[in-house]
């Protein structure tokens, strides 16, 4: 079942280990099939992971398909495909420089062009909450934008996409923007773009940037 999906899976999370977002057996990728989930394994090492460890849950945590346990996080990627109809793939890590700003509890402004070209607003920050059931996707319910982007306090970060490949560019490019702004602001007190230039930033990139 899914075979195909389980191999873009498995790209994405080596991808994710690739660019340094995730590190031994932390974060994890699903992506939703209609009413089943597919999803990381449990503390499996990226180094061995393979795409037939993935496993496939419905929409309330069952198992449907796999010989190993779910991800921890499974509550909370379920919780949100549930409230979210646009929501097609999850992606969760604890990247250094945005787990950094989480830590800090400080939501990420927009201090540069390329903040405001993917994401098109700041990175909130979401109420603590603690993981392993429901909560992380609630509280990520109440704090989330357009950008589909969320830091967890004290905890890391959350992409919400449209697709696996939408997931991790946003994954991608968020540390990216985090590690900027965190030497930014540890450099001075830079000002932040302003409203109608973030959102004619973002338009302009969302409808013409790249291939068609």
């Amino acid at each position: 079942m899914y075979e195909q999906e389980k191999h873009m899976l498995l790209d994405a999370h080596l991808i994710l280990d690739k660019y340094d977002l995730v590190a031994y057996t932390s974060g994890n990728v699903s992506l939703r099939m209609n009413e089943h989930v597919i999803i990381k394994p449990s503390g499996m090492p990226y180094t061995k992971l393979r795409h037939k460890d993935m496993v496939v849950v419905n929409l309330k945590g069952e198992i449907v398909e796999g010989d190993k346990k779910p991800s921890v996080d499974t509550a909370t990627h379920l919780y949100l495909f549930r409230h979210l109809d646009w929501a097609k793939s999850i992606i969760h890590t604890h990247s250094t420089f945005a787990t950094v700003w989480a830590i800090l509890e400080k939501s990420i402004p927009v201090l540069c062009t390329a903040h405001a070209d993917v994401f098109g607003e700041d990175i909130p920050i979401t109420e603590y909450a603690p993981v392993g059931s429901e909560a992380i996707g609630k509280a990520t319910l109440k704090a989330i934008g357009k950008s589909g982007t969320v830091l967890l306090r004290k905890h890391g970060v959350l992409v919400v996409g449209t697709s696996v490949d939408d997931a991790l560019k946003k994954a991608i490019f968020l540390e990216e923007t985090a590690r900027i702004s965190y030497f930014s602001v540890a450099q001075g007190d830079p000002a932040a773009l302003y409203g109608d230039e973030v959102q004619r930033l973002f338009d302009q990139y969302h409808l013409n940037y790249g291939q068609k």
